[in-house]
């Protein structure tokens, strides 16, 4: 039926035919990351979904053309940490990279062949630092030999291996995890990052400093700051061979430079100046010409790009985007990823002299109009024990439909994964595949999330499957009582973390009709004995030490209390998942199946911890509609596979 005053079909929420199809979400999609100059030419790697998730090496020309730096079939990428990051980079033309078939690393030159740098073995590699004059880089190396946790290590490697490549020689060993070897300008000094067990980095890093001799041996190392729970990040050195970092010492994560007397605040703010460690190779901040320095800030579930000149008040810069990443300044010239909530973004080139930017890449050909989105709102909103938690809000919005008088829209509450981390503020078309269809959706950023400083994300610690749940609860309810949504079609879902806290709510919790868990975690006990090296000690913070705190494990373990499900459920899971296994999905398929609750499994070969074929990304996509649809009573407008319940 349509309005004639209004020109709007008039259409149960839900099934609103909507503008962005499947085909439409994944149009020319790539997911650019890591750029940096290289003299006069820029790189920065794209993952390709219509090419199996493969992450290529892209360099565009001082004339303005593009061309792949590494050849078919190659694909840049390293599994160190499982999460990765930091797998290549770029000096004078030549490219080095991680491999990640074999976990070596190679060298490729314009008109070359790749050559292996690195000896074949159970190796990983990241976080690579070149020196050409020394004919050697520096790089994190994760040693797989050998029973118990893998071995991570600061390692030299040869540029010129000879007829093959030799054993890397070891610089730093000992700490359980390094980190970010960054050698300074004139090459003779050497910076890193340590931490131990049981912390993750934002628990707990230490800067260290040594001399690097000419044969690659280090020489008086110390530690400049550090320890005792302050978390530092991403040392990087000046121009003029000053050792700067991101630090937390009053509470937020700001710039710092390294002095004899401590860490001296460069922009001291309330605001995040870096987002957790989960990856290597993340910069946040860089220096240009004229000493100046520019910064990303987060606050209030955005960020905005800060530039800091010498003399003057440090301003941010008029962009209109709401998040900023791999960010690289070389003379009047800077570099970074970014979007914003109406545009997915891409690489942008940024003039400092007059502030003009221009995209070099964009992250996809979906073209849309303004009016067709739903633009999110950061809300603020009460939750248990008197505390305050913080979201962005997509109304369900469609220009060519309305819903009959008196209805409300389904939402869907969704969160994070790590659980460290943040919502995303910028266009994301599966969110708006759903909006544009009528359904609401609320993405939570949870006690425990950064951008809020470090009160806040201390705040999920002995708490992990109880304030994070509290709080997307919270949200719902706080969006119910505005009148925003039905408070009787409420669903849940997330990913790995997010996952976790999906399960919780369907089971500890009455408040919601369905959920959706990508491979989410079902059993922390399991979690915690199988899971790798970089997480195996996590939850000690998040939950308590383990065998120590088993009952608490149990407690909050979903498959234990599954008497507690008393909704449909949709799981999707990677066979080749190493964070969260598949057994964990198929746990709770066990529990839905013997309780007789309508649930969907479906299982990906091939997808590791976050999916990456188009074709995968595709379905799970279509069966989430599907799911809603036979869950909250609509019917779809598009033409969908049939998604048959078990249970």
């Amino acid at each position: 039926m349509t309005d004639g005053g209004s020109r709007r079909t008039v259409a149960p929420y839900g099934s609103w035919r909507s503008p962005i199809s499947l085909d439409l979400v994944f149009a020319g999609r790539v997911t650019p990351s890591e750029p940096r100059f290289d003299d006069e030419a820029i790189y920065w790697l794209e993952g390709r979904p219509e090419e199996g998730g493969r992450e290529v090496i892209v360099r565009r020309l001082a004339d303005g053309t593009h061309e792949d730096a590494v050849g078919p079939g190659v694909n840049v990428r390293t599994m160190t940490h499982e999460y990765g990051g930091g797998a290549w980079t770029a000096v004078s033309g030549t490219v080095y990279y991680s491999e990640v078939a074999d976990g070596r690393l190679y060298r490729v030159r314009p008109g070359e062949a790749p050559r292996p740098l690195t000896p074949a073995g159970p190796f990983r590699y990241a976080d690579l630092d070149v020196d050409e004059a020394r004919g050697r880089l520096v790089s994190v190396r994760e040693d797989h030999r050998g029973p118990g946790e893998a071995r991570n290590t600061l390692v030299t490697v040869a540029l010129e291996p000879g007829a093959t490549p030799g054993e890397p020689q070891v610089l730093v060993e000992g700490p359980d995890f390094v980190a970010a070897p960054r050698r300074s300008p004139d090459g003779r000094r050497l910076a890193w990052l340590a931490w131990r067990h049981p912390d993750m980095p934002w628990d707990g890093t230490e800067l260290w400093l040594a001399e690097l001799a000419e044969d690659d041996t280090l020489h008086a190392p110390r530690r400049l700051a550090g320890g005792d729970g302050l978390w530092v990040s991403q040392p990087r050195w000046s121009p003029g061979g000053e050792l700067y970092c991101v630090a937390e010492p009053r509470g937020w994560m700001n710039v710092q430079r390294v002095t004899s007397d401590g860490l001296q605040p460069i922009l001291d703010q309330a605001a995040e100046h870096a987002p957790p460690d989960w990856v290597f190779g993340r910069a946040t901040f860089a220096f240009a010409d004229g000493g100046r320095l520019l910064t990303v800030a987060r606050a209030g579930g955005q960020d905005r790009l800060w530039l800091v000149e010498p003399g003057r008040d440090a301003r941010a810069l008029d962009l209109p985007f709401t998040e900023i990443d791999g960010l690289a300044a070389s003379g009047q010239q800077a570099v970074f990823v970014a979007a914003s909530p109406v545009d997915m973004g891409g690489v942008v080139r940024l003039d400092l002299r007059d502030g003009r930017w221009e995209y070099l890449r964009r992250a996809s050909s979906a073209q849309l109009e303004e009016a067709e989105l739903s633009v999110p709102r950061h809300i603020t909103f009460p939750t248990a024990r008197g505390a305050q938690a913080h979201g962005l809000f997509y109304p369900a919005r469609n220009p060519r439909f309305e819903a009959p008088a008196g209805e409300l829209p389904p939402l869907i509450v969704t969160s994070h994964g790590g659980p460290t981390s943040s919502a995303v503020n910028a266009l994301r078309l599966s969110n708006q595949f759903f909006t544009s269809r009528g359904i609401a959706i609320v993405d939570v950023d949870y006690r425990g999330s950064t951008g809020y400083g470090r009160d806040y994300r201390r705040a999920l610690e002995g708490e992990w499957g109880v304030s994070d749940v509290d709080d997307c609860v919270a949200a719902a309810r706080y969006l119910g009582a505005e009148g925003l949504v039905d408070p009787e079609r409420l669903a849940i879902r997330g990913g790995s973390a997010s996952g976790y806290t999906t399960l919780c709510a369907l089971t500890f919790r009455r408040d919601f009709r369905a959920g959706v868990s990508y491979f989410g975690i079902g059993d922390l006990e399991t979690f915690a004995r199988d899971t790798h090296k970089f997480e195996s000690r996590y939850l000690d913070r998040l939950v308590g030490p383990y065998p120590a705190a088993r009952r608490r494990y149990r407690e909050r373990s979903p498959v234990h209390h599954a008497d507690g499900l008393n909704c449909p459920v949709l799981l999707l899971q990677g066979l080749d998942d190493e964070v969260v296994p598949p057994s964990q999905a198929e746990d709770m398929v066990a529990v839905l199946r013997a309780k007789g609750i309508p649930y969907a499994y479906l299982a990906f070969e091939g997808e590791g911890h976050g999916f990456r074929r188009l074709s995968n990304l595709r379905r799970a996509l279509e069966a989430e509609l599907s799911f809603y649809g036979l869950v909250f009573g609509f019917e779809p407008a598009d033409a969908l596979p049939p998604l048959p319940l078990g249970g």
